[in-house]
């Protein structure tokens, strides 16, 4: 892997920080009386239909989960304290966070509100030369000056330092050296590594791929054949192949399109399975739109058939979304219009583009009814609740309610 860094980490050093249980810890600052006590963030504790947004390790441990109802949560834990959000706050918060990170280095790329990477390769010369002894200052400074922790990763490349920053929480450090790939990293399922959405996933069980090491050393022309361009890519990041640099601090530039494709090991019939087909896309499209903070405004459909032959077309939305809801419907109508429902379909493809920061997309939700909007508004935090139980629990712990307890789409079951 070329030079050793000072550690042996790598020949590059790459750190992978994420603040724990964020939102809560942020409102437990101002309310340090319920330190100890389990305690959640909800959009309004009010209303007893709402979702829990996030939760702190002693709800965590009376078995409050993030998405579930509030009323829900209170049955379980009787003495739950709830908290209101305050989406101003935590974005306070992960800017001065974030201004710390670059203390250590130029190169510190947001990845969400609450994670960022940094590549201290250039400078750990300056802080002791100890990879893992540096990302224990950072957590050190962190808690000291706000109050709140981390958990970080430290690995030779971005993927496999996020990875180590999911291993182990709370308050924690990871190391993946070259050297314990083989033992720590390929033994863990499939969906621990980023990128391996809910319908990846599920594609690369069929063909037999569980974990990150059977990915990693599966056929390269089958996972072409499954998953696209996705596949191969999506090995050479299990074998540790990752080089994406990281963004010099308040450069990194947000994508100008969103969009996921799958080729499918049978062909889609009828407009039940292309319906399902466009939910597994949508629903990683989607969330990958909330983790960018961003929504779109247009919608493009590509359509393949078994001779190859490719239709494409794409249509403005109503409103900018980042719903997976309504990405299926648009994609639906699209398909609707175009496509005749009983020829068979090999490979579909799920793009949004016209992307707008949540902030700025928001001013334009005037085109909905009040109560229309009061219901989007709750589709909006449900959707980013189910973004908290993956980045817990990993992305095979919800899914689309139409994926379950019926045929996936390309299955044969």
């Amino acid at each position: 892997m070329g030079r050793k860094g000072a550690d042996g980490v790598g020949d590059r050093i790459i750190l992978h920080c994420d603040l724990n249980c964020f939102y809560a810890s942020v409102e437990l600052l101002e309310h340090p009386e319920l330190r100890g006590a389990p305690t959640a963030v909800c959009g309004d504790p009010r209303q007893r239909h709402g979702v829990i947004l996030a939760k702190n390790e002693a709800a965590k441990a009376a078995g409050v989960r993030t998405g579930e109802s509030v009323w829900q949560a209170s049955q379980r834990c009787p003495g739950l304290h709830l908290l209101p959000a305050h989406h101003e706050k935590y974005r306070h918060y992960s800017r001065l966070v974030n201004e710390v990170y670059q203390s250590y280095t130029d190169r510190v790329e947001p990845f969400g509100i609450d994670e960022s990477w940094l590549d201290v390769t250039g400078t750990l010369h300056l802080f002791g030369g100890d990879a893992e002894g540096l990302a224990d200052a950072i957590r050190a400074r962190v808690r000291e000056t706000f109050g709140l922790t981390l958990s970080v990763g430290v690995s030779f490349n971005k993927v496999f330092a996020k990875l180590g920053s999911d291993y182990r929480k709370p308050d924690a450090t990871t190391c993946i050296p070259p050297a314990a790939v083989p033992g720590l990293v390929w033994p863990l399922p499939a969906d621990r590594l980023l990128g391996v959405g809910p319908a990846a996933a599920q594609v690369l069980a069929r063909c037999g791929v569980r974990t990150i090491g059977e990915l990693a050393h599966a056929p390269r022309d089958t996972l072409r054949l499954m998953l696209g361009r996705q596949g191969p890519q999506l090995q050479d990041w299990a074998l540790g192949l990752d080089r994406s640099p990281v963004a010099l601090a308040g450069t990194a530039e947000p994508p100008k399109s969103v969009g996921n494709g799958l080729t499918f090991p049978r062909d889609l019939m009828g407009e039940d399975e292309l319906r399902t087909g466009f939910t597994l896309l949508a629903d990683q499209v989607a969330g990958r739109l909330r983790r960018y903070g961003l929504k779109g405004t247009t919608v493009q459909v590509a359509i393949r058939d078994p001779q190859f032959r490719t239709i494409q077309h794409q249509r403005r939305l109503d409103a900018p979304t980042f719903l997976s809801s309504e990405l299926v419907r648009a994609a639906m109508a699209l398909t609707g219009e175009r496509w005749n429902w009983r020829l068979p379909v090999r490979a579909l493809t799920l793009t949004v583009s016209g992307l707008l920061p949540q902030d700025q997309a928001g001013e334009q939700l005037d085109l909905f009814s009040p109560g229309d909007s009061g219901r989007r508004d709750r589709r909006e935090r449900l959707e980013r609740a189910v973004d908290g139980i993956r980045a817990k629990y990993g992305d095979g712990a919800i899914a689309p309610s139409s994926l379950l307890g019926g045929r996936k789409p390309g299955s044969g079951e």
